[in-house]
């Protein structure tokens, strides 16, 4: 019947919000820990990597207990079963390829307020900022986004372009940083395809963490998060985004193939 349709894509819609605001409120009282209790407790304005690690991984470990005791997300480990490991492969190449040419747009974009610039360069200068960058951000939100928020749009979505250009948006504005949302919004489209196609948030994970990866062993080893493209390569920029396109667009040709979007049917 009509109506209880409309209930449940109701329903699923308070479910995402429901994720979306945990999620949120976890984040929230995490940034009042950084930015104003730490200080008061360690007697001093600077906060150290070692605190912020602390901070987000506790955030982190809380995040992923609610949404598995609460059952709204619940590991496939029958993707894993299938040994796709040409998907994950060219999921980590597509990752690997698109950083330098994103950078590069966003460098001849107009410049956006980077709002959680303060944060972000602890982490990325200090070695243990890596658990918080490369391993927790990774395994989280694609939890959250993709596990969760983009499964229960998908459920009570007819249009999957939609529900995933949806939650790319979420996924984008969620950062809360304007600079870094046109990045986390084309990001998100591809996870969310990537999750479609799979039903598994596995090459969305091996995407997230080899991304976050390679951008902060680049800035670790400049030790400037602000860093330019032409700083990084001279006169060679303009050839680094050539050679990352020649890496990016063969791997999103290849994970059109191994993403096999029937795997959900057969399972």
């Amino acid at each position: 019947p009509f109506f209880d349709n409309k209930d449940k894509k109701m329903k699923k819609f308070f479910n995402v919000l429901t994720y979306l605001f945990v999620f949120l409120a976890l984040q929230a009282v995490t940034g009042l820990l950084a930015r104003w209790l730490l200080p008061l407790i360690t007697g001093s304005p600077d906060i150290t990597a070692s605190q912020l690690l602390t901070v987000q991984a506790v955030s982190g470990v809380i995040t992923l207990l609610i949404f598995h005791f609460a059952k709204w997300f619940t590991a496939d480990r029958g993707y894993l079963s299938s040994r796709p490991r040409m998907a994950l492969l060219w999921s980590g190449m597509a990752a690997a390829g698109m950083i330098i040419p994103a950078e590069w747009i966003m460098e001849h974009m107009p410049e956006l307020p980077n709002i959680a610039a303060k944060q972000f360069n602890i982490l990325m200068t200090s070695p243990e900022g890596y658990l918080v960058v490369g391993l927790f951000a990774p395994i989280v939100e694609e939890v959250v986004f993709r596990g969760a928020i983009l499964r229960t749009l998908l459920e009570g979505g007819s249009n999957h372009w939609l529900m995933i250009a949806i939650s790319a948006l979420v996924f984008s504005i969620a950062h809360f940083n304007p600079a870094q949302m046109p990045y986390t919004f084309v990001a998100g489209l591809l996870l969310g395809w990537m999750y479609y196609r799979t039903g598994s948030i596995m090459p969305g994970m091996v995407f997230h963490w080899v991304n976050n990866s390679v951008a902060f062993a680049v800035v670790f080893a400049v030790k400037n998060p602000d860093a330019k493209l032409t700083e990084l390569f001279g006169s060679n920029a303009l050839l680094a985004v050539c050679f990352s396109l020649l890496i990016l667009v063969p791997s999103l040709i290849q994970l059109n193939i191994w993403l096999n979007e029937d795997y959900k049917k057969r399972i």
